[in-house]
This record gives C-alpha cells, sequence and structure tokens, in this order.
C-alpha cells in the first residue's frame, strides 16, 4: 500500500488549484491589459506555480525547478507566447516597498541556486542590473519579471495575492525580429493608460535603460539601486 498523503500534499494541490483559477481569471478579465499573457492563456501555455509566501524561501527549490523545466521545454519548442507565473497566497498586505524587497530576495535566491546548479547565463544578456541589456537568467535561458500584488499604484500590477510572472526575453526578440514587437508594445501601452489613465513612466525598451527598474511595478528614481548582484563567473 501507498503512504497516505501528507498534509503538505493536501495544501499544495488545494492552493494549486485555487491560485491557478484565480490568476486564469484576472488575466482573462477584459481590462487586463497585457496581450502577450492572453494570448499564452488562450493556448495553454501560462503555466502556473502555486507557492506559499514571497517573504520565504520556503518553495525556491520548487520555483527553480519549474523554471528550469519551463526554459527547456521552450528550448524544445520556442513558439510565442508563453509565461510562467508564480503566485503566492501571501502576505497579502505588503506596500509597495515590501513587496519590491521580497521580490529581489526571490531573485537572488534563484540565481544563486541557478549558479549553485551549474547553470549558464543566457550569453545574450547581461548579469549586471545597472547594464541597459540587463536580463535574468534561469536554466540557460533569460527572463524579463513582471511583479504582481494587491497594493501595486499601477491598476494592471495589482492582484489579489503576491505574484511573479517570468517572460522570455527570447520571445521579444523573436516580436523584434518578425517586425511585431512595437505593434504589441503600443497595444499593451494603450490598454494600460486607459485602465491607469496615465501611460507607465518606468516602462523602457531593453538596452535603452535596465529592466530591473520595471520588475516590482513600483516607480522608483534615478538614484534607484537594485539589490541583486550575480553570484557566478563575470561575463
Amino acid at each position: 500500500m501507498s503512504a497516505p498523503a501528507t498534509p503538505l500534499y493536501h495544501w499544495q494541490h488545494r492552493a494549486q488549484d485555487e491560485l491557478q483559477t484565480m490568476m486564469h481569471s484576472h488575466v482573462s478579465d477584459a481590462a487586463f491589459p497585457c496581450v502577450g499573457a492572453k494570448a499564452a492563456l488562450a493556448k495553454g501555455t501560462l503555466d502556473v506555480l502555486a507557492c506559499n509566501r514571497i517573504d520565504s524561501a520556503w518553495d525556491d527549490l520548487r520555483i527553480h525547478d519549474g523554471l528550469i523545466k519551463f526554459a527547456k521545454a521552450y528550448r524544445d519548442s520556442p513558439a510565442l507566447f508563453r509565461s510562467f507565473a508564480v503566485v503566492f497566497e501571501g502576505p497579502e498586505q505588503l506596500s509597495e516597498t515590501e513587496f519590491e524587497a521580497a521580490l529581489w530576495e526571490r531573485v537572488q535566491s534563484l540565481s544563486d541556486k541557478d549558479v549553485w546548479r551549474g547553470q549558464d547565463y543566457d550569453s545574450r544578456v547581461s548579469p549586471d542590473p545597472e547594464n541597459p541589456h540587463f536580463s535574468l537568467s534561469f536554466g540557460g535561458q533569460a527572463f524579463f519579471i513582471v511583479g504582481l500584488h494587491p497594493n501595486a499604484s499601477r491598476p494592471a500590477r495589482r492582484f489579489s495575492r503576491p505574484a511573479m510572472v517570468f517572460n522570455l526575453h527570447d520571445q521579444f526578440e523573436t516580436l523584434r525580429a518578425e517586425g511585431r514587437y512595437e505593434g504589441l508594445r503600443e497595444k499593451i501601452m494603450i490598454r494600460d493608460e486607459a485602465l491607469a489613465g496615465t501611460r507607465n513612466p518606468m516602462l523602457s525598451r531593453h538596452g535603452e535603460a535596465s529592466e530591473a527598474r520595471q520588475y516590482s511595478g513600483r516607480a522608483v528614481g534615478d538614484a534607484w539601486q537594485c539589490p541583486f548582484s550575480y553570484s557566478g563567473d563575470g561575463k
């Protein structure tokens, strides 16, 4: 006979069903501005991983396992559009600065695990968060993160739970090569402006300014310093 399921097993399955449904419903809402995420949801390629707390390292190995698997799946079948959303049960009352700090704690931990597991940094991007060509890298693939949480000042970044949505850098490059990137970007910005009343001042193109400033969704000034430091070999 197999061993009985543990309380942790039951929690993970309950949370997975609940948080995945919440994320899918959020993206499918007519007001949600990101048409790329909507396309991923329609194709069945918006993967969701339910985790406990964004301010805890408890699930970091599970998250990194998911990123490695996600990166490999993309290399095996590099089709548009794909996203990997990590949704946490809490805490729900983090301020923007508290959420930003927790997000970068998770980023640092996940990056350190990537180094520990011997994964190469994607050579197409820089690991230096001050570099305008910066992106994160997991499993050899570059990623851009979109942070969501209940207390975000931008409506497009508000979600009922803390979340980190990992988007593949290569997909943006594919869209550029196909001449579709600027049109898609403008469509998202118009939808975001309709939702918020103003355009997001933090948005910039890759290569013009470090994308690290955009991850948490908080508006930051020129003096802001990214708390991330890549622990692998320099490039």
